[in-house]
This record gives C-alpha cells, structure tokens and sequence, in this order.
C-alpha cells in the first residue's frame, strides 16, 4: 500500500515508482576529504566515469555532494562548493541518463547546481541550517530530501517522539516555503547527532518513519554505526551495509543512498523480492 505522497514520481524521464522496487542512489563525492572516498573523484573527467559505472550497475540516482559532511567537517564558502560541483553537474547533465540530486545545505549552492542540471536537493540539516533552501526547492519545482539533524544529541526521555518532531519542523519549513508535500522526502540522518544507540534506535523506528507518509532515503552506508557494532574500519563494512539496506528494505524505506552500487543492487534486488515489490517468475 503506497503511503500518502509516495505516488509514482517521473524525474528527468525516469519513472520513480516506489511500489515496484527500492532505488538506490549511488554516491558521488567531489571532495578532497569525504571520509570514505574523499580525493578519487574531485576532478569532472574521474567524477563522470564513476558516474557512469554506477548507473551501468543499477542507481538511477546519482548524489553529487562538494562538501565533506563527515564528522568534524570545515564548511567552505558557497564559491567553493559551487566551483567543485557545478561543472561536474553540467557534465552529468550531458553525459548519464539519470536523476542528479545535489548534496547541500545552502541555499546558494542548491540554486546554482539545479541551475547547472541537478534534480533534486538532498540537505542533511533539514532546512533547518539555511531554510532559504526550502525556498530554491519551490521556487525551482525539485523536490527535496529532508535529512534529521539537529545542534546535540539531547533527546529527552524517549528518543523517537523528539525526533518525530525534529522531522516535523522541516516539513513545516519545507511546506510554509511552497514545497508540495509528493515533493517532500524524509531521510533518517543516520550518523549525525547520534551515538550508536541512538543510530540503532532510529533504525528500530524506521516502520514509524515511513507511517509518516513521505518516501524515506535511508543512508547507511560505510557508516560509524556499523563500524562501532562490528568492530570494523571504514574499508570493511560492506556486509554490515548490506544487513542495514535489507532491513530498511524490510521496514519500508523506498530508496538507499551508497557507494558500493553493484554490491548493494544485488541486496536490494533479493530484498524487493521477498517483500513482494518485485516478482520473481520461473524460467520456462
């Protein structure tokens, strides 16, 4: 049963239609210091090529970000970012038949890259660190992934409400600035503003997340949860990627945002069907 705005959505001629499988978007960072593959695609040439190998291996998606969002990250002025990524952007745009979602926090920045092509805005503060963001969304017709976030990792007494809430303030921003609410796309923010506690128990609320109606993107990939689990660096965390894709799978989220495409199309793939979104049929 599809939720409330999660109807088929059709983005640069490709059809997002949540009830027939979970999308991945593949991530592309051009960045000199991202934490997991910081400095293997900050130049165009590179950034298209792996572009390319990760539409060729099933994302439909590509996240462009030019800035590092890993823990204890420097922000860098909007001319840097817009620098980094709008040529990359205009490249995409010309190159790869897919949908290309800029992540930012800044309104500047969004602007400039859905000007250069982009489709979607992906901002991991939630319209919270800028909501002139929320604005560019409306103003430009692209939806908007609304990522929790928030200053601490003060949750009170129960963590879910309060971060029920948290969400609940960026849809509000996302609404007031004239954002269509099939428009609007939750995402979880695993790894930011959480201990690993805090991480898995937003993990166990995903089903309540998606009961909120909007698509969820969830992004666990590489991530410190995993590695603070099983121990593990940053190079070895595929198997525990793919167990957080499938339950997420499981939970109800509708698109997952890694950088290990291949691997995890095959997961998702095995996932959709055993939760009935793709059909498995009998060769003759």
């Amino acid at each position: 049963m599809l939720e409330k705005y999660t109807k088929p959505l059709t983005i640069n001629g490709i059809t997002l239609d949540y009830t027939q499988e979970t999308f991945i978007m593949g991530i592309l960072n051009v960045t000199p210091d991202s934490f997991s593959d910081g400095g293997k695609y900050n130049n165009v040439e590179a950034a298209v090529t792996q572009a390319k190998k990760m539409v060729a291996e099933g994302a439909k998606i590509i996240d462009v970000g030019g800035e590092s969002t890993r823990p204890g990250y420097e922000r860098i002025s909007d001319e840097d970012e817009i620098a980094r990524i709008v040529p990359v952007i205009q490249a995409l745009a010309k190159e790869v038949k897919v949908i290309i979602s800029v992540d930012t926090y800044k309104a500047r920045v969004a602007r400039a890259a859905i000007e250069a092509g982009a489709h979607i805005i992906n901002d991991i503060w939630g319209a919270k660190a800028e909501p002139e963001i929320a604005q560019v969304a409306a103003d430009l017709h692209v939806p908007i992934i609304l990522m929790h976030n928030r200053e601490n990792m003060d949750y009170g007494v129960d963590f879910w409400p309060t971060a029920k809430a948290d969400l609940e303030e960026s849809i509000t921003i996302a609404q007031q600035a004239g954002v269509p609410d099939h428009y609007i796309i939750l995402d979880p923010g695993i790894g930011f503003a959480k201990n690993t506690a805090q991480n898995i128990a937003m993990m166990q609320h995903l089903s309540d997340l998606v009961a909120m109606g909007y698509p969820v993107l969830l992004a666990t990939s590489r991530k410190s949860m995993i590695g603070n689990v099983l121990k593990l660096p940053v190079e070895e965390r595929l198997e525990g990627t793919s167990a957080t894709v499938v339950y997420g799978i499981e939970k109800g989220c509708h698109m997952i945002r890694v950088h290990d495409v291949k691997e995890m199309a095959r997961a998702t793939y095995m996932a959709d069907v055993l939760v009935g979104k793709r059909l498995f049929k009998e060769e003759a």
